[in-house]
């Protein structure tokens, strides 16, 4: 345990900012998770919808450094490719 005020107080601020962290890298997850459900269940609508939800939030945790950019570009790709090959079948 840190015995210095200053190093008390930044474990409360990497505490709040971890929390941060989590809940936007659970949000980015929840909206690929959310997309590709309505992917397989073949809702090209929902599909859609979802899918500018997943590319807003990846983007907001690229901005935040929480996910690197490649990844962010790959997965976005794939699930917009994807939704975009609903409509031929």
């Amino acid at each position: 345990m840190a015995n210095v005020k200053n190093a008390k107080k930044k474990i409360k601020q990497i505490e709040k900012t971890t929390k941060a962290n989590e809940q936007l890298k659970s949000t980015v997850k929840n909206s690929i998770k959310r997309t590709d459900k309505f992917i397989a269940a073949g809702k090209k609508e929902e599909a859609e919808k979802s899918l500018k939800l997943a590319i807003k939030s990846l983007d907001n945790a690229k901005s935040k450094g929480l996910v690197h950019k490649n990844k962010v570009d790959r997965v976005k790709s794939r699930l917009t490719k994807k939704v975009n090959t609903m409509e031929s079948k």
